[in-house]
């Protein structure tokens, strides 16, 4: 496997779309990172400038040290898999897992043992001579997965390969892909506009906004110590709350992650707010609560067991530890 490095990449388009702007990233050998961000973040681009289907505008990309800017897709070495499966409807399972090796001249007999272990180890072993057509969408995403894994390349590139999933199978799946990274210790890079996915999956996380990287680090540590207003409203669920405030005179934004607030009684918190909105989850319930002097309604996850209702007065309460604060202006944590 190999490590891959972006340094100052960037990618403008002929009418002056700028996609990704002066991107530096180191990626480790055995890494699974993950790029996050909304559509339009340049995350796919990013994804795409690696594997060699975009030149970039400027900057230069290496994989295992060496500079792969000006080579073509078919000489580095990388396999990608894309959220819509790519299958050949024609060829059964077997074939489509085959397919590449035979392209690349490899003998029969080491391309059955290859696609038998790689299937086993997917759990679709007992589906070898089916086509794309019987497979359900959890089996045919297995089988693209499959197809980049028997090639053993140097890296994987995955853009939203669960994205077409309903959600419980995206959850199990998911749990697959991070057994399949560990059992193989590959260097993967996952794009996703899914946070949740993000912070279950990646080593770490690189979070992308406007074609710019935000923050790169470890799911905890964009959760706990998020570098910009942006990290802090895209990673987590709900939302971190967040306003507008002054600190020393300065004008700053304050930020309260909603799992770090306890409902209290009226006048014994930081602040007094009127319940409008009850969102019960089961083990617990996001509660969402009109605050005077404030715009948006503040978020606050309480307990399951907890007795909360529309039109209810409370106090809320957080720990002095727990506030973010950053530069009203530039968005930077202060």
């Amino acid at each position: 496997m190999a490590g891959i490095s972006l340094r100052q990449a960037g990618k403008r388009f002929p009418k002056g779309q700028v996609a990704v702007e002066n991107l530096s990233l180191d990626i480790a050998d055995g890494e699974l990172l993950v790029l996050v961000g909304p559509s339009g973040s340049g995350k796919s681009t990013v994804l795409r400038l690696i594997a060699g289907l975009e030149a970039p505008s400027s900057g230069r990309i290496f994989i295992d040290g060496e500079d792969v800017t000006d080579l073509p897709p078919q000489q580095r070495d990388l396999a990608m898999v894309f959220q819509n499966y790519a299958l050949y409807p024609h060829k059964s399972v077997r074939e489509n897992l085959a397919f590449g090796l035979r392209m690349r001249g490899m003998a029969p007999t080491a391309i059955d043992e290859r696609v038998s272990r790689v299937a086993a180890a997917l759990g679709i072993d007992t589906l070898l001579d089916r086509r794309p057509a019987e497979l359900s969408g959890g089996q045919r995403q297995r089988v693209a997965l499959g197809r980049a894994i028997v090639r053993e390349p140097r890296a994987f590139l995955l853009d939203e390969p669960l994205s077409n999933l309903d959600p419980l199978l995206r959850t199990g799946t998911r749990a697959e892909l991070a057994l399949l990274h560990r059992r193989l210790s590959a260097t993967m890079v996952y794009v996703t506009h899914d946070q949740e996915e993000a912070m279950t999956l990646g080593t770490r996380i690189a979070v992308m906004n406007q074609g710019r990287l935000e923050q790169v680090g470890a799911p905890l540590e964009l959760y706990e110590r998020p570098a910009t207003v942006f990290v802090a409203r895209f990673v987590g669920a709900p939302a971190m709350n967040l306003w507008s405030g002054d600190r020393g005179g300065q004008p700053v934004t304050f930020g309260v992650r909603p799992h770090d607030i306890s409902v209290v009684a009226p006048g014994s918190g930081e602040v007094d707010g009127v319940v409008e909105v009850v969102e019960p989850l089961g083990p617990q319930t996001v509660v969402h609560l009109a605050v005077p002097g404030r715009d948006e309604l503040l978020r606050v996850m309480v307990s399951g067991t907890q007795r909360v209702n529309a039109g209810d007065c409370v106090g809320l309460r957080w720990p002095n530890d727990r506030v973010h604060v950053f530069d009203a202006n530039g968005g930077r944590r202060a």
